[in-house]
């Protein structure tokens, strides 16, 4: 008689969600229901929740990218065998909810600012810094079944006026960086690229990978528990005490004790879970959908001849691209509040920005819609810092929505400074001193919402009014 294994039991995925109100991210949910989850395939084994008290060298908490990828490296790079706690699915947060475009790029910053705020000399490290993070990126994509979608990356004018700023920053790439970026005009992207209706021109650069973000995180998962890593799901962090340098980190199951910890949990940090932290960024929605397969007629109707990753020059922007099987994902902005991200008017803004660009794909069947948090920093940079000299707690946090490739490393570097090597590169702003508070202080931190939903209007009439 066949035995049965009965099917593993998660708890349903809470769709209002918020990191500013709920208490935590949960324990044993089940994914966001994204096109990623659906399409993954059978995930690699795990080590399971914890369910004893145990001893670790390091504990980094959250199995996203960051997380998945600081185990990896420990374990190649330095010797050092972690162990990841994850409150409810492997890769259950950002990971397994944003739009797979990989770029040579973190934060939300253009290089043009970088000068602005840090000089020519050190923006041309940190770009050099960028770039060693994208061929990191890069090298892990190559030994991993992910849909990857090399190509680089199509920045899309959404308008006349924004011809200029493109121009400018292609000219910044070029002189400045050597990149080989260059101009399209309106004409070139339809006839080249694809037939966004929205396109005045556009820019090109070479660098960019798109992928299938959580066959991705699956790769990372199997290559760090092949290392020695062990991965825990189902395992949230609900109690941290450190005693004479040790942190124990209680869960569900037991508490684990660990001379160093790595917090790798982006905008699903649980309110509480390090003091260091509070205030310290701000978590911000983003919606997207994915459509139904496109015929051979729509294929030739939106004159998609790439699948490449392309965004728009909106302040709060449009992200998509042509799929694998030949479907359609688009994501921007979402709600202000976990709360309010079931609203119809979130998913419309998608359907109509997909129906403005590709008029063929109005009314196209949405075979998939989720929404998820965004980690942004108040500088809009990624840190990956100790914040306390005195205590062994790293943190990397901060991307902005450029995490897909930087994060695998950020996790490298993470995992460097855990092992207590130096390097030069540490002296660069991202790898210098804690996330800021907000620019006003810390005080307007309860206001930031609000600040929020004022600028969200004010970047719609900017982007398309005046």
């Amino acid at each position: 008689m066949a035995i049965t294994t009965p099917r593993e039991v998660f708890a349903p995925y809470d769709p209002a969600y918020d990191p500013l109100v709920s208490a935590g991210p949960g324990h044993n949910r089940d994914y966001a229901p994204t096109y990623w989850a659906a399409t993954a395939g059978t995930p690699p084994d795990d080590d399971g929740p914890i369910t004893a008290d145990v001893d670790a060298d390091v504990v980094i908490i959250g199995s996203g990218f960051t997380g998945l990828a600081a185990a990896l490296f420990l374990a190649k790079e330095h010797g050092i065998k972690a162990t990841v706690l994850e409150a409810n699915r492997v890769a259950w947060g950002c990971t397994s909810r944003n739009g797979g475009q990989g770029q040579n790029a973190s934060g939300r910053l253009y290089r043009s600012q970088w000068i602005e705020r840090w000089g020519l000399d050190v923006a041309k490290k940190l770009d050099a810094e960028i770039r060693f993070g994208f061929q990191t990126f890069a090298d892990l994509v190559a030994q991993i079944d992910c849909d990857a979608q090399p190509g680089g990356h199509l920045f899309v004018a959404h308008r006349d006026k924004k011809m200029d700023f493109l121009r400018r920053e292609t000219e910044v790439m070029r002189q400045h960086f050597g990149y080989d970026a260059r101009m399209l005009s309106a004409e070139e992207v339809r006839r080249d690229w694809c037939g966004d209706q929205d396109a005045k021109g556009a820019q090109y650069e070479s660098e960019g990978i798109s992928v299938h973000p959580l066959k991705l995180a699956h790769g990372y998962l199997k290559m760090a528990r092949e290392l020695g890593a062990r991965v825990h799901p189902a395992s949230p962090v609900i109690g941290w005490e450190t005693k004479n340098g040790v942190h124990h980190l209680r869960t569900p199951g037991g508490t684990v004790r660990a001379r160093a910890v790595g917090i790798a949990t982006g905008a699903y940090t649980a309110p509480g879970l390090y003091p260091g932290l509070k205030n310290r960024y701000f978590p911000v929605l983003s919606n997207s959908i994915v459509t139904r397969p496109l015929t051979p007629a729509e294929l030739e109707a939106t004159g998609f001849k790439t699948r490449i990753a392309i965004t728009d020059t909106r302040t709060l922007r449009f992200y998509y691209r042509l799929l694998p099987d030949n479907r359609v994902q688009i994501g921007s902005r979402s709600a202000i509040t976990g709360a309010d991200a079931h609203r119809d008017a979130h998913y419309r803004l998608l359907t109509e920005g997909l129906a403005r660009k590709f008029p063929a794909l109005k009314d196209i069947e949405i075979a998939h819609s989720w929404w998820g948090w965004v980690d942004v920093s108040h500088d809009m940079m990624p840190r990956i810092v100790q914040p306390d000299a005195a205590q062994q707690v790293f943190y990397a946090l901060g991307y902005g929505g450029n995490g897909v490739s930087f994060s695998a490393h950020a996790g490298r570097r993470m995992a460097q400074r855990i092992a207590g090597q130096a390097d030069a590169a540490f002296g660069l702003p991202i790898y210098q001193g804690a996330l800021p508070f907000p620019a006003q202080g810390e005080w307007a931190a309860p206001f930031r919402r609000l600040g929020q939903s004022l600028l969200y209007r004010w970047y719609w009439l900017r982007d398309e009014v005046i």
